[in-house]
């Protein structure tokens, strides 16, 4: 069985599904007696959507001294942002006059999210991540969908590899937060990219068709799915307030509309998909049913909002604490039999 972890977009939300990941992780330390067992241990596929991705490569970054290793636990993952959120989604007084009146079409200085994701990845490529996993992004230019796959990357060379601080800023160039990312291959070619939740918000069902895409003997029965999401929003928008409002004003609002709407219908096709299987268990999607109180928008770093977002992944791992052990569980058991047919 071929294990995939998905996690989704949402910005600063992020918190919510790297709590689960910190559970998941501890869980399996406690469970296998290794204090140096690892979320990339036990998954042979992850896929990321801009938050999501940035999640992921934190995941999978190796570490300096010893490659085949994680650089970064989940913990650490996490503390991403809560230690550099509040810089990452500061906005200027003069970016929040001119962004109030449609001068400016991005909210925040994307250098400072640059140098956030080069002091975590520094000169990292896409084809040293430990496990074979995708990165959405969306190419403004030829109007198509972009994955950086890390497979690609090691079969291919240069000319699909890119540097890791590269591939998060990609697919995290939400429009109105950040400017659209202008990167480049490491054999110089140029991609202008935005944020891959135009299109997969949950990456989970990408994932599911580029794993049966590149492996000839992976059937989907033979898959198991844990897919993060980030919240589901509920927040009502007034129709009077979109008719009087201008362009520029409710584009955070349809930008939250339409990423909800597609985190859904993944969701909805891939139950559907192992259901129809006879397989319902081997997708699990895990995601809080309310924001209740949390400021959903993706920029809302400020302190009492992140403390909100780390309370609310903590009820979510303390909601679904028997189906993590049952995860766990399975990952292990998978894991342990793998090891045996190598012997």
């Amino acid at each position: 069985m071929k294990k995939i972890l998905s996690i989704d977009g949402g910005g600063v939300r992020g918190i919510i599904p790297g709590m689960v990941l910190i559970a998941l992780e501890d869980k399996l330390k406690a469970k296998t007696g290794n204090p140096n067992a690892a979320i990339m241990d036990y998954f042979d596929f992850f896929a990321g959507t801009s938050t999501g991705g940035i999640l992921t490569c934190l995941l999978l970054c190796p570490d300096d001294a010893n490659p085949g290793r994680p650089k970064y636990s989940a913990r650490e993952a996490v503390n991403l942002y809560l230690s550099q959120g509040s810089d990452i989604f500061k906005m200027s007084f003069l970016k929040k006059v001119l962004s109030g009146i449609g001068w400016v079409s991005e909210r925040y200085d994307s250098t400072v999210f640059e140098n956030v994701l080069e002091s975590y990845f520094d000169k990292i490529r896409l084809s040293q991540l430990i496990k074979p996993c995708i990165i959405s992004a969306y190419n403004i230019e030829l109007r198509k969908t972009h994955f950086f796959r890390q497979q690609a990357a090691i079969k291919r060379g240069d000319i699909r590899d890119f540097y890791i601080k590269d591939v998060c800023r990609a697919t995290c160039a939400a429009p109105t937060y950040f400017s659209v990312a202008e990167i480049y291959s490491l054999a110089n070619i140029r991609y202008p990219l935005l944020d891959g939740g135009v299109f997969a918000t949950n990456p989970a069902l990408s994932a599911l068709i580029e794993v049966t895409k590149t492996n000839a003997d992976a059937r989907i029965q033979d898959l198991f799915i844990v897919s993060l999401g980030t919240g589901a929003s509920k927040r009502s928008y007034d129709y009077e307030y979109f008719k009087r409002s201008k362009a520029i004003a409710i584009v955070p609002a349809l930008i939250d509309i339409m990423m909800s709407g597609v985190a859904e219908t993944s969701d909805f096709f891939l139950k559907q998909i192992f259901t129809s299987l006879h397989k319902p268990n081997q997708y699990i999607r895990i995601d809080p049913a309310s924001l209740g109180s949390i400021n959903e928008r993706l920029d809302a770093a400020y302190d009492v909002n992140l403390k909100k977002l780390q309370a609310l992944g903590d009820q979510t791992v303390s909601e679904k604490d028997a189906l993590l052990n049952h995860i766990v569980d399975l990952l292990i058991e998978e894991h342990e039999n793998l090891e045996a047919r190598k012997m």
